[in-house]
């Protein structure tokens, strides 16, 4: 599903599904649940998920939050921290987090409100509302957009954009500017022949919402879905400034980078703490609609249960969210992408939702089909993902998000062994 590295810059993976919840999780081996779990029980999961969170840490997270609503009762909430990352902040549930590609799921569900609104059409082609601005784009529908069939080489793979990724330039990128960067390149495929994720479908997206509305997209998110599901910690970020307390994000600084990490990405902007970077006051606004939302675990949670049980979107257009194309063209049956969220089997259940990666943070947010259950794990770190440079976090990482996933199914947690 993601590309390997190459002699290509493939920095295109952050945001990608690197760490996709449903990559993750599909092939996990889920080793029998011990008596302890058998027996269930509110404590006994608490205890279970903390364990797996700390051993996150341990393995060199600076930090991770997990909450977890099986619908059933008060949620799993979790905040776990490497000592050294409290001298900066004490982490906490609440604590915002940049969501990165978790913005997709947010920018498919305002271009479905316009469908509903008979103000625009999954059919219609880029041309008609981005005229000139991609070539072919004639031939390409809002619709490839939302489901990653455009063909459109992914912006975040162009050397422009990395001073912005590094935080090493502060550069009020607009959603024209970025897609101008990604449809300078050829095209990946025809139209409509293929699936291959790339941000800059979405940019592609936001510029068609600004045409559409007439309005920002920071607007846009405030107005139609923040303030009416009264998200207080969810905003479109479109500068480095933070509304309300937030978890701080970091990677290894250049002495301490995974060797597998290449060269051009290894030395990151911002204060040095304990062998990190603190690269929380970084500016995001490279992610455009591709990934500037942040939220917190309980916003997310509530703005999934709106949108998976019908609050947000009418049924047809709630429909059209969950029309999946297969990610890999050899499993037609495995992993599907819909409009902007993903869906895929884990042990316990099927899964619908999203994650995403931004320099000092990784988001994976899952919900059932009805939106009765949802999760979220977050890791205040994200290059051991995005180059596949840490097996000992990964393992970690991987054993935590499948407990979370079995926890939100009401599931007994698997048990905490794991490689690494």
């Amino acid at each position: 599903m993601s590309q390997r590295l190459s002699d290509r810059a493939v920095w295109s993976r952050r945001w990608r599904l690197a760490a996709s919840l449903a990559a993750v999780v599909v092939v996990a081996v889920v080793p029998e649940a011990g008596p302890a779990a058998a027996q269930g029980g509110t404590d006994v999961r608490d205890a279970q998920l903390r364990q797996l969170a700390r051993e996150l840490v341990d393995a060199g997270a600076p930090g991770v939050i997990v909450r977890v609503d099986d619908g059933r009762g008060r949620p799993v909430e979790i905040a776990e921290q490497a000592s050294w990352a409290r001298r900066d902040h004490v982490l906490e549930v609440g604590d915002e987090f940049r969501e990165a590609s978790n913005t997709k799921t947010m920018m498919a569900t305002l271009v479905l409100q316009l469908v509903a609104e008979g103000r625009l059409a999954l059919t219609d082609p880029v041309e008609k509302w981005l005229p000139g601005a991609v070539p072919g784009g004639d031939a390409i529908t809002v619709r490839m957009l939302l489901n990653h069939t455009s063909g459109l080489f992914d912006y975040t793979e162009d050397a422009a954009i990395r001073p912005s990724i590094l935080g090493t330039e502060r550069r009020p990128w607009t959603s024209a500017e970025l897609l101008a960067v990604g449809v300078a390149h050829d095209p990946l495929f025809a139209p409509g022949t293929k699936w291959s994720y790339s941000n800059t479908n979405y940019v592609a997206i936001g510029a068609v919402l600004e045409r559409v509305t007439g309005a920002s997209l920071a607007d846009l998110v405030r107005d139609r879905i923040a303030r009416p599901l009264h998200l207080s910690h969810t905003y479109y970020a479109t500068d480095s400034t933070w509304h309300g307390r937030h978890a701080h994000g970091y990677e290894p600084d250049a002495a301490h980078m995974p060797p597998g990490v290449p060269a051009e990405f290894r030395d990151f902007a911002g204060a040095h703490r304990d062998g990190h970077v603190d690269v929380s006051d970084n500016d995001p606004a490279y992610g455009g609609a591709a990934g500037a939302v942040v939220s917190t675990t309980q916003d997310w949670s509530r703005f999934y249960t709106a949108l998976m049980s019908g609050r947000l979107l009418p049924a047809a257009q709630l429909a059209q969210l969950r029309t999946t194309v297969p990610q890999d063209p050899e499993q037609p049956d495995g992993p599907g992408y819909g409009l902007g969220i993903q869906t895929g089997a884990t042990p316990c259940g099927t899964i619908w939702g999203h994650d995403g990666g931004i320099p000092g943070y990784l988001s994976t947010n899952a919900t059932d089909r009805a939106g009765s259950r949802t999760a979220s794990v977050l890791v205040s770190t994200e290059s051991w993902a995005e180059f596949e440079s840490d097996p000992k976090i990964a393992a970690a990482a991987r054993a935590l998000q499948t407990a979370t996933l079995c926890t939100m199914f009401g599931k007994p947690v698997p048990g905490t062994a794991h490689a690494g």
